[in-house]
């Protein structure tokens, strides 16, 4: 296991042929096993953030039933306002951020208008102007864009979760109900190649199917900033299947999430440390306070309500590239 001297390289162990070993399946204990496998098998690379992070490609994915374990982390607290400033949880500024994205936000102004008040350091008059952007724009190739305005020869945009919705209702059988927050033409840098986007989507690749009238939401993780990112993904994508199955009439079953590039930078590495020293706490559950909201688009992360959660205290502080 890595320790936490930025400088040590982490040990590097050799898989068996049936993957990683004593794989935790119960739902409290899945996050803290990725976390554990990337410390365990991971390998220390450099990044452009100029931090090094531990990398682990495709460890095993997890599972939630969400009407009976919502994945909302324990091992730290999801749920205390971000600052005095901003009385906004984190789980909420979470599912502000979806909200958001699905509606086609891609500025700042237009993602703190859902409540998701994060992106200030990405959105600089540097960083966008870099990309040719206006400042506070996160760019056409962001996930506001392609998920609500995704470019097409035929000239007006394609709403993704709009027509998607319309499919499962009327072929729910079909394993076509996919979604994609990747638009090559602005994400791809090269010679005579600018991207367009401040940040290459890292997350939103989704594969929803019904089986047995119940309906499960697959999404792939490109890239994974495990200590930060992924525990408001998990909200925000588990809250997404929540959402999705009450407007198309189906009951909520599974939430799986898997990765690509999961990753621990290594100033990270204390806070994943006590994450792990900490003992695992069940689960909370979700609810969606109004059951005959059936407009995906007017879902805000005020319509949610949390149950049972008792976590960890918070930590603060954890380093987050940049």
């Amino acid at each position: 296991m890595i320790h936490s001297d930025k400088t040590t390289q982490p040990t590097t162990k050799t898989t068996s042929p049936s993957g990683y070993a004593n794989f935790d399946t119960a739902p409290e204990g899945q996050y803290r096993q990725v976390l554990q496998t990337i410390l365990d098998y991971g390998h220390r690379t450099q990044t452009q953030q100029e931090t090094d992070a531990i990398t682990l490609m495709a460890p095993p994915p997890m599972r939630f039933k969400v009407r009976e374990a919502f994945p909302m982390i324990t091992e730290r607290n999801m749920s205390p306002a971000t600052s005095e400033r901003l009385p906004v949880t984190i789980w909420h500024q979470a599912i502000g951020e979806i909200c958001g994205f699905i509606n086609g936000a891609r500025t700042l102004e237009q993602l703190e208008n859902f409540g998701c008040y994060w992106w200030a350091p990405w959105g600089t008059e540097a960083k966008c102007r870099k990309r040719g952007l206006e400042t506070g724009d996160l760019g056409p190739g962001s996930y506001g864009a392609a998920f609500h305005d995704f470019p097409t020869t035929e000239g007006p945009t394609y709403n993704q979760f709009q027509n998607i919705v319309e499919q499962i209702k009327e072929f729910p059988h079909l394993r076509t109900h996919y979604i994609t927050p990747w638009i090559p033409q602005y994400t791809i840098r090269g010679t005579g190649k600018q991207q367009k986007v401040v940040v290459a989507p890292c997350h939103g690749w989704i594969h929803l199917r019904v089986l047995d009238g119940k309906l499960t939401l697959h999404m792939m993780q490109r890239s994974a900033d495990v200590p930060v990112g992924v525990p408001a993904n998990m909200v925000q994508y588990a809250a997404l299947l929540l959402m999705i199955a009450q407007v198309t009439g189906l009951e909520p079953d599974e939430y799986i999430h898997s990765f690509s590039d999961a990753h621990i930078y290594v100033d990270q590495v204390e806070a994943v440390q006590t994450m792990l020293s900490r003992e695992p706490r069940p689960l909370p559950t979700v609810t969606i306070k109004d059951p005959t909201k059936k407009d995906l688009f007017a879902f805000r992360y005020d319509d949610f309500e949390l149950h049972d959660y008792h976590p960890h205290p918070g930590i603060r502080a954890i380093p987050v590239a940049i």
